[in-house]
Order: structure tokens, then C-alpha cells, then sequence
């Protein structure tokens, strides 16, 4: 256990997969309506939730509150389920307090951790700092049309602010749910996709995101939207760099995917980076999770009044994928690797520079 980063926060939001009692039965219907988000109403209503069919929970929105401070409190989605119920995120384990569903984490911002627990210091190792900035949520609204077949879009408005309290950034988060259709031959969706696009803004003056890599500690390029998963009794890696950890951390696959077994069920998490790629922070053997690395092995800088692009795609199945259909599943999930207009130009497609 890791002592240093702080307590267990209390809450009703901890989920671990153990036994079949701790799975969700799968439903007696298979939805036909596209997923939505539904804000929060009535006394007691504290928590957006997405939903699909007929009350099938699939993500709950989770602002981060009751984080510990040291675990740099930032909103986050916990827990994400499968069609069928299963969670594949976990929250502050005991490996890792500090880690918490999906979200987006990152240890370095001009010496602010978002990513909580100690920071990297070269020639000196890991440190508990009083540097945790936090993110905080400023505005949510839900976008899409009524349109049953249409996923709509979850938006909010972050604002990163520092140890110190001061604004850092600005973020502006798009999330969006949708079915797989159906498979030939059959009425049931094989799964569901999560599609989470985040846009920073360096409004407050120019940014310099680093992470444990390039202060000093190869291989620890961690940073960015980050998917903890829940340990499991087995989980394969797969990429198309090949299958296994070693093969897929550092690796710029366009996906990876994470194959678990438990309590009798297999299930995966694929994982599509639509536009840039960007090398994977990936770990298996020691916990399951991973993100495309903002700062795998230089500091990304963005200028004053510029932006950088932070996009993911999720596909949640009840069942194990092979390499070759994750192949082709995350061919029909990406964007062209284009970054959208407006953002700002100056050396990579997400709009910032490497150094």
C-alpha cells in the first residue's frame, strides 16, 4: 500500500470486481436507444449518469469532492460498465490511492500535479510535494438532438488551478456515448463506445507538461487521459505492436486492448487513439491501466493563448477479442488523425511543441 498518497476517500463510488455476486446480471433486453446523459434532478440526485435502455446504468460522472487534496481532486467517470454490467474502472486501489476510473491525470503542469501522490525529482526519486493543484468543474450541459439513434454529448468546463489556487487552464471536455451496432445475424449490441475529446487551453499563459520521464526516470512518461481498470484474475495486452506489456508501453499502436477474465466472464477494453498518436503509458503486470502520454520523452509545451488536443475512444465488450478483429474494430474508430480547427498550430497535431 501507498502510504503517502493519502487516505481512502469515503464514499459510495468503490467498485471491485472479486465474484459472479459482484457482476450485474446481463439485461433481459438489449437496448435499442442510443445511450444519454441524464443531469442530476430531485433531492438526493447528486451524480450525472449515463444511461442506456431502460435504466441500464453505464458510467456515473463523479466530481472529485471528496478526493483527498493530495490526490489532486478532478472530475471523473466511475464506475463504466459493460452492457452486461461488468465494471472495467477502478478507484483509489490499494496499489495506487491516487488513481481514480477515467480521467484525465497529469503530474506535471508548470510544476503543478494534477496526477496526485509524490513527484518525480531527478537525482532525489519520488516526493510528496505540496504541489496538488485541482480541477474543477464550472459548467455542464448536455448537447444532441432527441433523436433515439444519436448518442449526445456530455460537455463541461474545467478549470485547472494550482497549489496556490490560481487558474492554470482551461478545459473544454466533449464526452459522447453510442452503441456497436449488431453484429450479422443477430439483434443484440456487442458493445458500447465511449468517445472522450478534451481541448486545453492555455489561457493563463504558456504551459510546459512534463511528466516522471523527462525529469529523469525512463519509461515513466505517464500523463494524460488516463483508464484505470480493475485487477482481474487474468488480463492480456494486445496491440499492434504485438501481445503483452513490454510490446505495447511506448509503443505508437493506433490501439490496445485489454482482454480480462473474471468470475467465469471475459470481457475487453479496447482503446483507439482517433487522430495523433501518441506513445502508450501501459501497465498490466503490476496494475491494469494506461493513456497516451502527453510527455512519454520531452515536456510538451503549449504557448500563451494556444491549445493541445487530448482524445480517446473506448469500446466496452462482454467478450475477448482477438488482435486481428480489435484491428479491425479501431479502423472504423478513428478520425484521420486531423486536428480540428481552431486549434493552434506550431509543431505537433495536437497544437503544442516539443522540446
Amino acid at each position: 500500500m501507498r502510504g503517502s498518497t493519502g487516505p481512502v476517500p469515503q464514499g459510495p463510488e468503490r467498485v471491485h470486481v472479486t465474484d459472479d455476486d459482484a457482476v450485474v446480471p446481463p439485461p433481459e433486453e438489449i437496448p435499442a436507444a442510443a445511450p444519454t446523459w441524464v443531469l442530476p434532478t430531485g433531492t438526493g440526485a447528486d451524480a450525472i449518469v449515463l444511461t442506456c435502455g431502460d435504466g441500464l446504468e453505464l458510467a456515473r460522472h463523479d466530481t472529485g469532492d471528496r478526493m483527498p487534496q493530495v490526490h489532486a481532486r478532478r472530475p471523473y467517470l466511475h464506475p463504466v460498465h459493460t452492457l452486461a454490467g461488468v465494471p472495467l474502472t477502478d478507484v483509489s486501489p490499494v496499489d495506487h490511492r491516487h488513481h481514480y476510473g477515467v480521467g484525465i491525470a497529469v503530474p506535471d503542469v508548470n510544476g503543478t500535479s494534477y496526477w496526485g501522490g509524490r513527484t518525480f525529482i531527478e537525482d532525489v526519486g519520488p516526493t510528496l510535494l505540496k504541489n496538488h493543484g485541482r480541477q474543477t468543474s464550472t459548467g455542464v450541459r448536455i448537447e444532441g438532438t432527441d433523436d433515439p439513434g444519436a448518442g449526445r454529448t456530455l460537455v463541461e468546463d474545467v478549470i485547472w488551478s494550482d497549489e496556490h489556487g490560481a487558474p492554470q487552464l482551461r478545459e473544454e471536455r466533449r464526452v459522447t456515448a453510442r452503441l456497436l451496432p449488431p453484429r450479422p445475424g443477430s439483434d443484440a449490441a456487442p458493445g458500447w463506445v465511449l468517445d472522450w475529446r478534451s481541448t486545453l487551453h492555455a489561457d493563463h499563459g504558456p504551459l510546459e507538461i512534463r511528466s516522471p520521464a523527462t525529469n529523469g526516470r525512463p519509461g515513466a512518461g505517464y500523463g494524460g487521459l488516463f483508464w484505470r481498470l480493475p485487477i482481474a484474475e487474468s488480463t492480456t495486452v494486445l496491440s499492434a505492436a504485438g501481445t503483452g506489456e513490454t510490446r505495447a508501453h511506448g509503443s505508437t499502436s493506433p490501439w490496445v486492448a485489454f482482454v480480462q477474465r473474471q468470475g467465469g466472464r471475459s470481457t475487453t477494453l479496447l482503446l483507439v487513439q482517433p487522430g495523433q498518436v501518441r506513445p502508450w503509458f501501459l501497465r498490466s503486470a503490476e496494475y491494469p491501466g494506461a493513456c497516451p502520454a502527453l510527455a512519454w520523452d520531452a515536456p510538451l509545451l503549449v504557448p500563451d493563448g494556444g491549445a493541445t488536443r487530448l482524445d480517446l475512444v473506448a469500446v466496452l465488450l462482454d467478450s475477448a477479442l482477438t488482435a486481428t478483429a480489435a484491428t479491425e474494430l479501431a479502423a472504423g474508430l478513428t478520425d484521420g488523425g486531423l486536428p480540428d480547427e481552431g486549434v493552434a498550430a506550431g509543431g505537433d497535431a495536437s497544437g503544442g511543441v516539443r522540446r
